[in-house]
This record gives C-alpha cells, structure tokens and sequence, in this order.
C-alpha cells in the first residue's frame, strides 16, 4: 500500500517537477546572458577576421617608392594648404588698404579720437605687412600688390567724406573688414600644419584684436548693422544630448543583455520568478 502512494505522490507532483525545471533553465540562462554578452562584440560592430600570416609568401605588385609619395614642394616648416594661402593673401590684402585708410583718418578725422585710432592702427600695419611679407617669402607663396576693387571703393569713399560722416565711414569700414577677416585667423590658427604660418596666424590675431577694440573705443561702432555670429547646426545641441541619452540607456543596456530588448528580459525573469515561487509552494505544502 505504501508503495502504491508513493506512485501516487509521484505521478501527481511531475507537474511541478516540470515547472521547477523549466524555472531553473531560466533563471540559469539569466544569468549567464549577462556574461556571453560582455564578451560578445556591441551590435552592429561586424567581426573582422584574423587576417593568416603568411611565411615566405612574395609581394604581389610593384613595391611603392617613398620618393614619389612626398608632396611635390614640401615646406621645411609643414606643407601649406589652401586656407593657409588665404590667409597670408587676406592679410597682405588688409594692409593694402588699411594703411592708406589710416593716413587718412590721421588727416581727415573729425575727432582727436578717430585721428589717435588711425595714427595706431597704421604704424601696426606696417608691422604686420613686414611680417606677411617675410612669411610668404619663406612659403614661396605670392602676394597681390594692390587692394581688391572692393577695397578701393571703401578707400574712394573715404576720400569723398568729410567731417563727421568721414569718422562713420572710416570706422564702420575697418570694423567690419576685421570682423571677416577674424574668425578665418583662428581657423587656420588652430588647424594649420605650417609652422610659419601658425606663428603668423598668431601675431595676425593679436593686431586684428587690438584693432577691433581701438575702433570700438571710439563709440562711433553700430554694432546692429554687423553679421550676427553663425548659428549652430540646427537641433545639434539636442541630437547630442539624445545621443548621450541613447548610449547610457540604450547601448549599453542591450550590450550587456546580448542584443535583446530589456523589456522582453525583465518579463521572462518575471515569469521565471512566478513559477519558481509556485514550484516551492507545492513543494513544502504539507499533504
């Protein structure tokens, strides 16, 4: 009779041995997912196969010549590129006009102000148009030797000014040309591979600087008819803070799972903690 029962007891209770099974192959695959995803490679990072080493195997093609890869008139100082070049030709332009614009307010100023910026601002030109001129000497890099026909008109109407309105035009003209000329400075001031020019780019931006806070310091700037700065690419502050949010919660979560959704994750744990709980009550529950 007793061995009966216990037949009895034990077909009855397969359905729980079954359940416990299955929760422990869960909850054991819980738990090593974790740990076979750390080791895996981030999804959408394709594997890249060993490449074989091969032993006295011979070179196919033509072996290159270093000689031919070097550009054709390197600089001893960097190779100089094409913003480079601007530059230098944009600065030897500056003091073209700048000079004779200065000589001018010096004559022609209306103000002991505008006569004291332009006494400053051409004895600095000459400076920097020495310095230009030695540069591109190094570089091998012509220069023009006159103003763009821009640059004459601005000088055609200063000349045609007088008194007050030649103040104005004098000093609008000047800030603005150095507000355009500012900026390309510090791009190849911070980008350039010459030596020569990075050093030129840095004297360039302390005169222009100086210059900008010299015609500002006559009151006569307005300052609403300037460019505004360049606007930001739009949404970039936002895509990057989306991004930042993407790579902590979402990345990273699904590196860690193996490339499965954490969702899916969490709800088979859930189901695997139900039936475990389920398979230990029946299991202890008195009979």
């Amino acid at each position: 009779m007793l061995t009966a029962l216990s037949r009895s007891r034990r077909r009855s209770n397969w359905p729980v041995t079954m359940i416990t099974g299955i929760a422990g192959a869960l909850l054991g695959g819980m738990l090593v997912a974790p740990v076979a995803a750390m080791a895996a490679p981030l999804a959408g990072q394709p594997v890249q196969a060993p490449v074989p080493h091969s032993s006295g195997a011979p070179i196919s093609g033509e072996v290159p010549n270093p000689l031919t890869e070097l550009p054709a008139k390197p600089s001893v100082a960097g190779p100089v590129g094409p913003a480079d070049r601007d530059l230098l030709v944009k600065v030897k332009l500056a003091g073209l006009w700048e000079m004779p614009a200065s000589d001018m307010a010096v004559a022609k100023g209306a103000s002991a102000k505008v006569k004291e910026v332009g006494g400053k601002i051409g004895p600095q030109h000459m400076t920097l148009d020495d310095l230009v001129n030695k540069a591109a000497a190094k570089l091998g890099v012509p220069l023009p030797t006159e103003p763009t026909p821009e640059q004459k008109g601005w000088l055609a109407e200063m000349q045609r000014a007088s008194g007050p309105q030649f103040d104005l035009v004098f000093v609008d003209r000047l800030r603005a040309a150095h507000g355009k000329i500012f900026p390309a400075i510090g791009a190849v001031r911070a980008g350039t591979r010459n030596e020569v020019v990075r050093e030129l780019a840095a004297q360039a931006n302390a005169f222009v600087l100086t210059h900008i806070t010299l015609l500002e310091s006559t009151g006569l700037v307005d300052y609403e008819s300037l460019p505004l700065p360049p606007a930001p690419a739009p949404g970039a502050a936002a895509a990057a803070a989306v991004g930042t949010g993407s790579l902590l919660s979402g990345v990273d979560t699904r590196a860690a799972t193996g490339g499965i959704n954490p969702t899916v994750v969490w709800l088979v744990l859930l189901a695997a903690l139900i039936a475990g709980a389920y398979s230990m009550v029946r299991l202890i529950r008195p009979r």
